[in-house]
């Protein structure tokens, strides 16, 4: 039966998205084991994950532009050969600042390959079918997100933390064999643009600032970071606006289901990403679990959300997305409203219908919402939405992880996790679970805008 290249297409996207989030959540099993083989200290093991989400967050604005501009095909063939490079580069690592190095330039190169593999994907998918094929890209993520620790810890403990990299390359090889044999085509939506150089370089420092200073917010100088990333982020904001070839089309939140669906975004990750740590939290420190059977009873979210997202995308070519994206997000407002009263006595069925009910709701909303971001554009904007939606991820859950930190500092000071302070961790959860459902409903309300939203999806594909 012969595979027509859409289906290539998907494929390539999901798979460089799955490992785009392996490497970002997998290597947290393998940072003790980095930490050691490098003699790192504690500061610096924890730079191992951050890091790569800085330059992430850096390079998925310009990545849009750049993939407009030289075809998306082409960005994201580059993009997965730098990650190849970053991949080998990280198991030939022979001290701490050459592996430090090699964490950049995978960071970099995912911000390239995420936003040019979901360009390509609405490029090359028929409109009628978008969705489904933004879900199946979805289901790579949260797959990542369900697996990544599984695998990775197996990979640490009988083969070593280089064997993390080592499962990488092959599917990468694939991928970019797939992309020169069975991908013919490549879509250049930006190629008579100029590249916006100042634009870009204002957006990196102002999000670098913003992103260092909020996961710093509990002291001062994470506050001052906070505020002058904000500051060039707003300059970056009114220089676009003037630029004939921006970097980031400001002009695209004048329309209001690309806005709203963006905003919907960024709250359910900063909703969202904590959660699971706070329930691990739960498990370990208030009920006495060990790490194993934390894990198997925290699988269970992100697999229901795997199982419905690419159902939910392929119903969102038929159903208003933002319809389906409010009726998910309401699912899981729910079950943060229940973790919001967790306490040590909670049933673990009570935590468990949460957990399902987490599953349902993203899983309804996710694909949907991505599909409504992508489809509100000119055909010819796909990789600027693409780096939109890429970039209230990484914002989003920054912000969750800040938030985490802040709360948890505020209500227990400087004493450490450990099952003695149980009430004071049961304390920071509720709290944090309760900032949490208020941005759920914001999540909600932002959807119900785009409803209401006179603006139509565009249906074309660009040339």
């Amino acid at each position: 039966m012969k595979i027509e290249f859409e289906t290539y297409v998907v494929f390539i996207a999901a798979i460089t998205s799955f490992f785009g989030v392996f490497l970002s959540n997998g290597i947290i099993i393998g940072v003790p084991a980095i930490a050691n083989d490098f003699a790192m200290n504690n500061v610096i093991q924890n730079w191992i994950p951050t890091i790569f989400f800085l330059a992430m967050a850096v390079f998925t604005v310009p990545a849009g532009q750049i993939s407009g501009k030289f075809g998306v095909k082409k960005s994201l063939l580059v993009g997965v050969i730098i990650f190849l490079i970053g991949s080998v580069g990280a198991v030939l690592s022979f001290s701490t600042e050459s592996f430090m190095l090699f964490r950049v330039i995978q960071g970099a190169s995912v911000a390239l390959v995420n936003v040019s593999g979901m360009a390509m994907v609405v490029a090359a998918v028929k409109p009628q079918n978008r969705g489904k094929a933004l879900g199946f890209t979805v289901t790579g993520i949260y797959l990542a997100t369900s697996l990544s620790p599984v695998i990775c810890g197996f990979l640490v403990y009988n083969l070593g933390w280089r064997s993390i990299f080592y499962a990488v390359i092959p599917f990468l090889v694939l991928c970019i064999i797939l992309m020169i044999v069975k991908v013919p085509q490549d879509w250049k939506t930006y190629e008579h643009d100029s590249i916006d150089k100042v634009g870009s370089l204002l957006y990196a420092v102002g999000i670098l600032l913003f992103i260092y200073g909020f996961t710093n917010l509990v002291n001062q100088t994470g506050i001052i970071f906070t505020v002058v990333g904000i500051i060039f982020l707003v300059i970056f904001a009114a220089w676009e606006l003037r630029q004939t070839s921006p970097v980031f089309n400001m002009n695209l939140f004048k329309n209001m289901k690309f806005t709203s669906s963006n905003i919907a975004a960024l709250c359910s990750y900063l909703a969202i990403m904590v959660v699971t740590t706070i329930l691990n939290y739960h498990f370990q420190y208030v009920k006495g679990w060990n790490a194993q059977m934390a894990g198997l009873i925290l699988i269970v979210t992100p697999i229901i959300m795997a199982i419905i997202a690419p159902n939910s995308g392929k119903l969102s070519d038929r159903i208003h997305p933002q319809k389906l994206a409010a009726i998910g997000m309401a699912i899981a407002t729910i079950a943060l409203l229940i973790l919001t009263f967790l306490t040590k006595e909670t049933p673990v069925y009570v935590v468990v219908v949460a957990m399902i009910l987490q599953g349902v709701g993203m899983g309804l909303f996710s694909s949907p919402n991505m599909n409504a971001i992508m489809s509100s554009v000119p055909p010819k904007d796909a990789p600027t939405a693409s780096a939109s939606q890429a970039t209230m991820r990484t914002i989003g859950q920054t912000m969750s992880l800040g938030m985490l930190t802040l709360i948890f500092a505020w209500v227990m000071g400087s004493l450490p996790l450990s099952t003695e302070y149980a009430g004071l961790i049961v304390q920071s959860s509720q709290i944090i679970c309760g900032i949490c459902t208020a941005a759920c409903l914001v999540s909600i309300f932002a959807s119900l805008v785009g409803i209401k939203s006179k603006d139509e999806f565009n249906t074309k594909r660009p040339n």
